[in-house]
């Protein structure tokens, strides 16, 4: 199992940009009415405001920008569509049509709790560990 533990960063970095961009195409499909969707009213509740954080949350889910708090209100947002437009109509996602709510609810929760894994931006504008800000050829104490 080495070889798939060495995989695992990269496969997390892989899901957290499939699931952004699975995500944005949702907020793009009810704000402009396209991939077979119908646009919303601006500002129309909670619809419309679903679809920019459907937009604006699985962009920078996707790009790896500030990944756990925005995979967090994505999850919420998504816990928030199945209980209330959802679970009315059924118990169970295959009765009601939840089946992505719950997965990007889930798949955003489980983001929030391990990280965006590498690949993310926010990796480049990281501060150095105290151990690589120490100038060259002078240890730190211990």
């Amino acid at each position: 199992m080495k070889i798939v533990d060495q995989g695992r960063e990269h496969a997390v970095a892989l899901f957290r940009i499939v699931l952004g961009f699975l995500f944005v195409c949702h907020g793009i499909k009810l704000i402009f009415g396209v991939f077979g969707g119908k646009a919303v009213a601006f500002g129309t509740w909670p619809t419309w405001w679903a679809s920019i954080i459907q937009l604006i949350g699985g962009t920078a889910v996707a790009l790896g920008v500030g990944t756990r708090i925005i995979a967090l209100v994505c999850s919420g947002s998504m816990a928030f569509a199945y209980f209330t437009v959802h679970a009315p109509g059924g118990l169970l996602p295959i009765e009601n049509g939840g089946e992505a709510a719950v997965f990007f609810c889930w798949g955003f929760l489980l983001i929030a709790v391990i990280g965006g894994g590498s690949w993310a931006l926010s990796s480049a504008f990281r501060r150095p560990d105290a151990a690589d800000r120490s100038p060259a050829g002078l240890e730190t104490a211990s």
